[in-house]
């Protein structure tokens, strides 16, 4: 995650453990909700893949598990970097980088496959970023996105935690094909979240997600929310996800 360029870098500050906001409140322990993102991440991975804003590797986890070829992990972030350079150091097969975007993207061998789960928000121009992403692509590789979605949504925690902008499917496939690919998939996702979000966050006054409240959503409305989105495509969610391909 390229945390150089928040908006608000006060809200950013370590809290004496090195970990910023949002990275705090990414541990909390949510393992339905990531179950879910890495079954619709999965289906568009190749063989090598790089998460960017890897952080503390929560969703790295999951990436190490599917037995790709090549997986690199890539931060911005000290404290990350050495954490997932620890936690995966027996691992040939895994490789952390350093990467700040925008800014070239040099990491070997193109790759079939980038994910960014909850990054390009924190990138002001992120049309740049995502075309220096591509050129770290093979011809008809995929940069998959998950973005927090909906301006309705954005609020004080958003700007806490450094987001620049919530996407709607039409401004998410503007930037993309701005930044030179072309959309496979742009949809909103997390309908029940979306309006969990609005009632709670944006009309009920909490600062932020709470865990007791994080527990419940992951426990009642996610298994819910699953089963509903498989039969019927929202029309407004609390994310966007979008996967892009490089032209060739």
């Amino acid at each position: 995650m390229d945390q150089t360029t928040t908006p608000d870098t006060g809200a950013l500050e370590a809290d004496g453990s090195g970990y910023t906001i949002e990275n705090r409140l990414g541990g909390t322990a949510a393992p339905r909700y990531r179950a879910w993102q890495i079954d619709l991440v999965r289906p568009h991975l190749g063989r090598s893949a790089m998460e960017i804003g890897a952080g503390m590797g929560h969703f790295s986890a999951e990436l190490a598990k599917l037995g790709l070829d090549r997986l690199v992990l890539a931060d911005t972030e000290q404290y990350a970097l050495d954490g997932l350079r620890k936690r995966y150091a027996g691992r040939d097969d895994i490789e952390v980088a350093e990467l700040e975007l925008p800014g070239p993207v040099s990491v070997g061998a193109p790759l079939d496959s980038i994910v960014a789960m909850n990054v390009i928000e924190h990138i002001d121009d992120d049309v740049a970023a995502m075309r220096d992403l591509s050129a770290a692509l093979v011809p008809g590789g995929r940069l998959v996105i998950w973005v927090p979605g909906y301006p309705q949504l954005y609020g004080d925690f958003d700007r806490k935690v450094g987001h620049f902008r919530r996407h709607t499917p039409d401004t998410m496939r503007e930037h993309v094909e701005r930044a030179g690919l072309q959309v496979r998939l742009c949809k909103p996702v997390n309908l029940l979240g979306g309006i969990s979000w609005y009632l709670a966050v944006r009309r009920g006054g909490v600062g932020y997600p709470k865990p007791a409240l994080v527990w419940a959503f992951d426990n009642v409305a996610i298994p819910v929310t699953r089963l509903l989105e498989r039969a019927v495509r929202p029309p407004f969610g609390q994310t966007v996800f979008c996967v892009a391909v490089k032209p060739g």
